[in-house]
C-alpha cells in the first residue's frame, strides 16, 4: 500500500483542469462541422455525401446542423473541399430556452442514466466521466440509479418504441424541478435510425429536453460541459443548432 501512495504522490495530479482550465490534451475531441467559404458547384456534391442531412444549403448558402453529425467524417476525407471543422468540447446547448439555469441546481446534482437504444457508443463515454481523469464526483455529479433521487435525466439513444414508455416513467417518477439531458446525435435527431419503424427522432419527441450534446458520440468533456450548462456554471453553446456560412 505506502508503495502505489509513494507513486501516487511522484505522479501527481492526471485529472483533467477542466472546467478550471481549457483542456488542451491530444485526442479530447473529434471536433464538429463548421463549413466556411465553399464553392457553390460543390454544395450539391457535398450534401449529398452526409448521411444524415448536416448540410443543407438556403439562398446560396449552406446551413450546417451540427446536432446531427455522426463523425463520418465524409466531408473532409478524400473529398477535394473538405469542410472546416471547429476543435472544441463546450458543445451543450439550451435547446428552446425552455427553462432558467442554475437555481436550484447550483450545489451537487445526481443523475439517473437512461439508455434508450444507444449502440454503446454515447453511454461509454458517459461512463469515463467516473473514471480517474474526468472524475465528475469533484465537480458535484452523482450517478443514481433510482429516479426518484435524481435531479437530471440524462439519455442516449434514440429512443426505440421499447423504450419510450420505460423512458416516460423515469421521467415521471423523478422529483421537480428537474432537467433532461439528451447526449449524442441518435438523442438529438434520431441520427441514423430516425423516423424508422422502431424508433422516435430523438429524446424530444417523447420528453421536453432542456440541454442538447451533440456527437456521435460526444467526447466526455462536451457531456461535462452539458451538465455543467444545466447548473449554471458554464455558458450554453453558442449555436442554436445551426450555423450560416456564406458560399
Amino acid at each position: 500500500m505506502s508503495q502505489w501512495v509513494i507513486n501516487g504522490i511522484r505522479a501527481g495530479i492526471k485529472t483533467t483542469a477542466y472546467p478550471g482550465k481549457p483542456e488542451t490534451a491530444a485526442g479530447v475531441t473529434p471536433g464538429l462541422p463548421v463549413g466556411g467559404d465553399y464553392p457553390a458547384n460543390d454544395v450539391n456534391s457535398l450534401i449529398s455525401l452526409c448521411p444524415t442531412r448536416v448540410f443543407s444549403n438556403s439562398d446560396s448558402q449552406i446551413l450546417v446542423d451540427p446536432r446531427r453529425c455522426i463523425h463520418c467524417y465524409r466531408c473532409i476525407r478524400d473529398i477535394e473541399r473538405p469542410v472546416n471543422w471547429e476543435q472544441t468540447y463546450e458543445w451543450g446547448t439550451i435547446r428552446d430556452g425552455q427553462h432558467e439555469f442554475g437555481q436550484p441546481f447550483e450545489r451537487s446534482i445526481h443523475i439517473c442514466v437512461v439508455d434508450a437504444g444507444d449502440c454503446g457508443a454515447c453511454l461509454n463515454e458517459v461512463k469515463q466521466l467516473n473514471n480517474p481523469y474526468y472524475n465528475m464526483h469533484r465537480l458535484g455529479f452523482f450517478i443514481t440509479p433510482t429516479p426518484r433521487h435524481a435531479d437530471v435525466l440524462l439519455v442516449v439513444g434514440p429512443v426505440t418504441d421499447h423504450m419510450k414508455f420505460a423512458l416516460r416513467k423515469v421521467y415521471d417518477a423523478m422529483p421537480t424541478p428537474k432537467r433532461v439531458v439528451a447526449v449524442g446525435a441518435c438523442a438529438l435527431t434520431g441520427g441514423v435510425f430516425a423516423e424508422s419503424f422502431v424508433c422516435a427522432r430523438g429524446v424530444a419527441d417523447v420528453l421536453p429536453v432542456d440541454v442538447e450534446v451533440p456527437g456521435n458520440p460526444p467526447p466526455p468533456l462536451a457531456i461535462l460541459h452539458g451538465l455543467l450548462v444545466v447548473t449554471g456554471r458554464k455558458t450554453p453553446a453558442t449555436w442554436a443548432g445551426s450555423k450560416t456560412i456564406k458560399t
